[in-house]
């Protein structure tokens, strides 16, 4: 075992045993032997576990598409019946009533690195509900999938927060889950009464293949470490009428859209010769969401090297090609958008009404990701005091 998660830490420690425990959890909760947190728990005799919390996609991830709510219900192992709550349906935070037999909320959640992924801001908004109901917060902490190192795109700016953004950091923040607990609760003034359990044997530098710890799918468009790096990107063009290859087996590295030629579209990226990633023509047919049932032409995106690879210029470069493929059939996806019924979907995910404004413009990737520059080393030096691992 390379890496001890923080989940196991906190199992091993015994510190749960007499607490009345809330458990915020889904499928990839588990630990080095594939063993889930809530089979563990509800396993120790001694520790008492009274409701369990689902983020996005439920606590099964059993909805795949996103933007799909999933209801409350029960949970039965060995004859003993939990109520499971879900965070993504009529209320994104835990009500008094779903926290009224609860003294301790375990948050243990795999983020994959990105602003724009919510099980962040669940565990957020449940740090502000345990500060209200005056219940403690342990948050398990996991390694970043795509490293600790790199950060990079744009930080969200004023009037564009959502459940996808709810505060003011890069598109790819470079943090663990634990790090953001304690960046939200001291920085952004949360206040709750929290604890982070961190990871042991985990480095910055460490992709997820580098820390021994089995992959299971954060969420059901995840499926694998490289959609992990290609998502801070390509997850831009949920905000478009394009494809971002939800539907298919390689969601996030596969993109296109029926009005692209495959050839010519991976052909012009790759004369631009970004770091670390080749564009291979494909076509490719969705069975659900954007053009479903609809042969659509673009590329998969292979990143060749990944610590080379910047995944949020990649997929804006994506974005100003599948517009310049053909401006008339390109457009921006209308609200609603995760909760936003007023607010365009692109400005929500990007943080930032100038970048769709950039692109309809006509300016090149790298254009725009010169401007992002100067707010990623702010936040760097915004975020040192907050990193717990070398």
């Amino acid at each position: 075992m390379r890496v001890k998660l923080g989940s196991t830490a906190l199992i091993e420690s015994g510190r749960l045993r007499g607490k009345r425990i809330g458990l915020v959890s889904n499928p990839a909760s588990v630990d080095h032997h594939l063993h889930h947190i809530v089979d563990l728990l509800l396993g120790d005799r001694d520790v008492d576990v009274r409701a369990l919390f689902g983020p996005q996609h439920g606590f099964r991830s059993d909805v795949q598409d996103n933007m799909i709510e999933t209801p409350h219900s029960e949970f039965e192992v060995a004859r003993k019946r939990v109520p499971l709550y879900s965070l993504y349906s009529d209320t994104r935070e835990p009500t008094a009533e779903m926290l009224g037999d609860v003294d301790t909320l375990v948050v243990d959640l795999q983020d994959i690195g990105t602003r724009i992924y919510t099980y962040m801001y669940t565990m957020a908004n449940c740090m502000r509900a345990a500060r209200k109901h005056g219940i403690k917060v342990i948050v398990c902490d996991r390694p970043n999938p795509i490293a600790g190192i790199e950060v990079e795109g744009i930080t969200l700016e004023p009037g564009n927060e959502s459940f996808v953004g709810q505060y003011p950091i890069p598109t790819r923040h470079g943090m663990t889950i634990g790090e953001l607990a304690t960046f939200f609760n001291q920085h952004f003034s949360i206040g709750a009464d929290l604890e982070v359990i961190p990871v042991e044997g985990w480095r910055r530098t460490m992709h997820w293949d580098e820390t021994g710890l089995p992959w299971v799918m954060p969420s059901p468009n995840i499926p694998t470490l490289e959609s992990a790096l290609a998502f801070p990107g390509t997850v831009h063009i949920e905000g478009t009428t394009a494809s971002e290859g939800r539907g298919t087996t390689r969601p996030f590295e596969l993109v296109g859209a029926p009005w692209v030629r495959a050839d010519n579209f991976a052909a012009a990226l790759n004369a631009r010769h970004f770091p670390g990633v080749f564009f291979r023509p494909v076509v490719f047919e969705p069975t659900f969401q954007k053009h479903a049932r609809v042969a659509c032409a673009g590329c998969q995106i292979h990143i060749t090297d990944r610590l080379a690879f910047k995944p949020v210029l990649t997929g804006v470069a994506v974005i100003e090609q599948l517009r310049a493929a053909d401006p008339a059939s390109f457009g921006w996806k209308k609200p609603p958008y995760e909760y936003e019924d007023d607010k365009e979907p692109i400005d929500v995910i990007a943080g930032s009404a100038s970048f769709r404004a950039a692109i309809d413009a006509g300016e090149k990737a790298e254009d725009i990701a010169a401007r992002w520059a100067p707010t990623v080393a702010a936040f760097r030096k915004l975020q040192r005091p907050f990193l717990l691992y070398e």
